[in-house]
């Protein structure tokens, strides 16, 4: 039997452990800036929405429920700006990084084929493509790329981990190349409510894809808006053809959210009080991170959006990350995203306003 691990590279995290170890052995304890994953409470009306629907014994759909549904199509239109969006348009998932890893096997891609994305991103593009025995091939800009069989084009606007935003000039021009091509666009766009030196748009938004989803699809998560990232929250909107396939596909795969999800979803799109009280959070710690990093040496590119400050001291990123951690901070190597982040280190500002003060005071 052959393993299909064998096609993936080396899980990135496993070679953090051991600074992660060092890290922890500081008398005040480990700050960890590395993963980026929500730290701060699910929002009450948001638990209240999953205790509320916990009696679901029966299955639910991969479709969702129409009220969730209606609760898709009103946020994409409401927030994203987009015009006359269906059920058709919409489709939940069982967290953004479940689509990612498993798209290109659902679109039935395979040798011969070439799954592109940015030179420096979130690794489980490439590890979509390698699932599905694809080619996977980098950018700096999709539009010098060779078309001839590329069937897949990722865009990831905010970017993790850099934090650039693509201006809408930029993604007007990459969504109408690909159409030219014939290339499907998925645009990662699960940090678009975490803009702050920019204002993201989505490929949705009509002054971008001309008013019709053909070839586009938009991706979306509640982890980081909402801290639902144990929840599991997710979806896509666009190109009712691509939408309706990955249905059937997902059926088939009993790819279903569980009913309290579906319900918590709705609950949480609905509200955006908590979303603005979660980026006021983000704002002070980012503010609070990005000083006591410059202080100490740093220089920050990009960054102008998602939950990360892209920084470098002009060295190699195992050399910046060994450093941190003699001050019991953990943060991610920038080659975890690409040959051209192995300068740089990515960190998060998901720790606690405790932990992110311990860093801070360190850092001075």
């Amino acid at each position: 039997m052959s393993a299909v691990s064998s096609r993936l590279p080396v899980f990135p995290w496993d070679k953090l452990e051991p600074y992660k170890a060092t890290a922890a052995a500081h008398p005040d304890g480990i700050v960890d800036l590395s993963v980026g994953t929500p730290v701060d409470s699910v929002p009450e009306l948001i638990r209240k929405a999953l205790v509320a629907a916990a009696d679901s014994p029966g299955y639910p759909t991969v479709w969702g429920t129409a009220e969730l549904r209606d609760a898709l199509t009103g946020w994409v239109e409401r927030r994203l700006g987009a015009l006359d969006v269906a059920h058709t348009n919409v489709l939940p998932v069982l967290g953004s990084k479940e689509l990612v890893a498993w798209l290109p096997t659902q679109l039935g891609l395979g040798p011969g084929d070439k799954v592109a994305y940015p030179r420096l991103a979130y690794p489980t593009y490439e590890v979509g493509a390698r699932l599905a025995r694809a080619e996977a091939v980098v950018y700096d800009d999709p539009r010098d790329l060779d078309p001839t069989g590329l069937k897949l084009l990722w865009l990831n606007s905010p970017s993790n981990p850099t934090g650039r935003v693509l201006a809408k000039d930029e993604l007007i021009r990459i969504v109408a190349w690909a159409r030219e091509h014939g290339v499907l666009v998925f645009s990662d766009e699960c940090y678009l409510d975490l803009g702050w030196e920019a204002e993201p748009v989505s490929v949705l938004h009509p002054d971008v894809c001309g008013g019709t989803y053909e070839g586009v699809v938009a991706v979306h998560s509640l982890s980081k808006r909402s801290n639902l990232a144990g929840y599991r929250a997710a979806f896509i909107a666009g190109d009712e053809r691509v939408l309706g396939e990955l249905l059937q596909i997902r059926k088939h795969g009993g790819m279903m959210t569980p009913a309290p999800v579906q319900a918590a979803t709705i609950a949480a799109l609905g509200d955006d009080v908590h979303v603005t009280e979660q980026r006021a959070r983000y704002a002070a710690r980012r503010a609070a991170l990005r000083t006591a990093l410059e202080a100490h040496g740093f220089r920050i590119e990009h960054s102008e959006a998602s939950l990360y400050l892209w920084a470098t001291r002009d060295e190699p990123c195992w050399d910046t990350v060994a450093h941190l951690a003699e001050l019991g901070i953990l943060v991610a190597p920038g080659d975890f995203y690409g040959t051209a982040g192995e300068r740089f280190v990515r960190v998060a500002f998901t720790a606690t306003d405790e932990r992110v003060d311990a860093a801070v005071k360190r850092l001075a």
